[in-house]
């Protein structure tokens, strides 16, 4: 699942553009797919990109920003800018995430972006436990990072630490491998070796002491070598 949240900029004054393009591009997890003039340049936007959140000044020329978003059946979220405080309760009449008053800080911007980032991860967890998507959270880099099962490809104890290797990007973790071995128990991964866990759905061949998955092999330790291949036998039986 894509972490990054995609956004555009709906702003007439060139100066608010700049300031909101230099806050976005230092917010790793806001995708910037384009800045807009005006509202129509908006709505042909929505049109060609998948946007999650719109930055949407309230008052433009021709079309308001609240005038614009009223026009939408399923608008994404909205943060509203504006330098005007006496728009801020129809903003928020409108389901508005928050509503930032020129000028704002950085520190400010980033309090409602992250605000919308929980609204948007609670969507996108709630879709994948309707499509039967399991998931793990983890922390790594002072961050919890949401860990779908499926994607792991294996996990290699490196000192302190863990690597996880997955198939859309890779995590060190300050845990242990027994541990992980404990949390993930319940689904079809098998500690072959006293540094690796591997998911035995992801078995790319089996040959003497080695298995191979995605184009890297692993050692089988002989002390978990009977438990490795009693779990094959149960998943042929499966």
């Amino acid at each position: 699942m894509n972490d990054l949240i995609n956004c555009i900029i709906v702003d007439d004054e060139p100066l608010s553009l700049q300031i909101l393009e230099k806050y976005i591009s230092e917010t790793p997890f806001l995708n910037l797919q384009c800045s807009c003039n005006d509202a129509f340049e908006a709505l042909d936007a929505l049109k060609n990109f998948k946007v999650d959140l719109i930055f949407l000044d309230i008052n433009m020329p021709k079309l308001s920003g609240l005038q614009m978003l009223k026009t939408l059946n399923n608008p994404p979220k909205v943060i509203f800018t504006t330098a005007y405080p006496e728009f801020a309760v129809e903003g928020f009449e409108v389901d508005a995430i928050d509503y930032l008053l020129k000028p704002f800080s950085f520190e400010r911007f980033m309090k409602a972006v992250y605000k919308c980032r929980q609204e948007v991860d609670n969507g996108r967890n709630k879709e994948s436990e309707q499509e039967g998507d399991e998931v793990i959270w983890l922390k790594s880099d002072k961050k919890l990072h949401r860990v779908l099962i499926e994607d792991i490809l294996y996990i290699e104890a490196v000192g302190d630490y863990l690597k996880l290797t997955c198939e859309s990007k890779n995590l060190i973790v300050h845990e242990t491998l027994q541990n992980m071995e404990e949390i993930l128990s319940e689904y079809n991964f098998c500690r072959i070796h006293r540094s690796y866990i591997i998911p035995i759905n992801k078995l790319e061949f089996i040959e003497a002491n080695r298995v191979g998955i995605s184009g890297a092999d692993f050692p089988i330790g002989q002390t978990y070598k009977e438990g490795f291949l009693e779990k094959l036998k149960r998943r042929k039986k499966i």
